[in-house]
């Protein structure tokens, strides 16, 4: 997706030339733990706002979920690229209807 490339480039730009007052530059230098931590928070969020059954709400936190999930992946060193990568895989042995049928 391209917001997402967009948006993982801004990461690094970030990580590289910090901003001051940048919320990406704030979790980049807490770290991982608060990074996952946020992660966690914006999964439970999204999870929240599909029970409430506003598409709305729904699309701002699943937005939200991706920011902090492309921090986290920059953080690990795994690229947009590579998630990409793998998702074709996938879809090119069978999809993830494959995948469930092999667990």
């Amino acid at each position: 997706m391209e917001a997402l490339d967009k948006i993982y480039k801004i990461i690094q730009q970030r990580a590289a030339q910090p901003e001051e007052g940048s919320y990406t530059n704030y979790l980049l230098d807490k770290g991982l733990d608060k990074i996952l931590k946020k992660v966690g928070e914006e999964s439970a969020e999204t999870i929240i706002a599909a029970k409430n059954g506003k598409p709305e709400d729904l699309i701002g936190e699943i937005a939200d979920l991706h920011y902090h999930l492309l921090v986290m992946m920059y953080t690990l060193g795994i690229t947009p690229d590579a998630v990409e990568q793998e998702l074709n895989d996938r879809f090119a042995k069978g999809g993830f209807h494959g995948r469930a049928a092999k667990q």
